[in-house]
């Protein structure tokens, strides 16, 4: 079945938010029900600055050569290409925003770096000009196909800010599938074994300069 990457408009993403959280569960592997908690946080995200979404869909068949949207949104498409990937089915999504001082995530990776020791200019340094890579997910039957690395590129290409963060659960080896492709793509230890408030699970905060090599 051939898939397409594309961008999705803020529209696109609430229109087709179940399918999007049905691939996070699945990735996950979250009891069901995780989609209910996590819906309002989503579509409070695409409202945010420099708000950014992909996806992977896939087609029984081929959408006509030149039809396949290229730019900002599903809807920019030629009306005969929307229509058929409005219908697709969703393997994959990713998306994240411009990180600013009065968010949740950007609050609890400073609170870890002052944990670490670090000096508050470091974190003044890192955290000025980031783009927050949120969440990046491929339903766990299309995984092993390349399109976690397609997303993430795709999502981070052509951003204007100077590095992108972003956090992972932590993993006996770094042993799975998201830390080898963050590795790959060359992102660093920003702060390890960290717990987010909340959350019994032990995070990795990492992060690279952009634009990707």
């Amino acid at each position: 079945m051939p898939t397409y990457l594309v961008d999705l408009s803020a529209e696109v993403m609430r229109r087709r938010l179940n399918e999007a959280l049905t691939v996070y569960v699945n990735a996950m592997h979250y009891p069901r029900g995780t989609e209910d908690q996590r819906a309002s946080m989503w579509l409070e995200h695409t409202r945010r600055a420099g708000w950014k979404a992909v996806a992977a869909l896939s087609t029984p068949e081929p959408v006509p050569a030149g039809l396949v949207p290229d730019g900002p949104a599903v809807e920019a498409a030629d009306p005969q290409a929307s229509a058929a990937l409005d219908t697709a089915e969703l393997l994959g999504v990713a998306y994240g925003y411009s990180g600013a001082p009065d968010q949740w995530w950007q609050q609890q990776v400073v609170h870890g770096l002052r944990r670490t020791g670090a000096h508050p200019d470091q974190a003044d340094a890192l955290l000025g000009d980031y783009f927050e890579l949120t969440e990046l997910h491929i339903h766990p039957r299309a995984q092993g196909q390349g399109l976690g690395e397609a997303l993430a590129r795709r999502l981070l290409s052509g951003r204007p800010e100077a590095r992108v963060l972003l956090s992972t659960p932590e993993i006996n080896g770094e042993a799975n599938r998201a830390w080898r492709l963050y590795r790959r793509l060359g992102f660093g230890d920003v702060i390890r074994d960290y717990h987010f408030a909340g959350d019994p699970r032990a995070f990795a905060i990492l992060g690279r300069s952009l634009p990707l090599d």
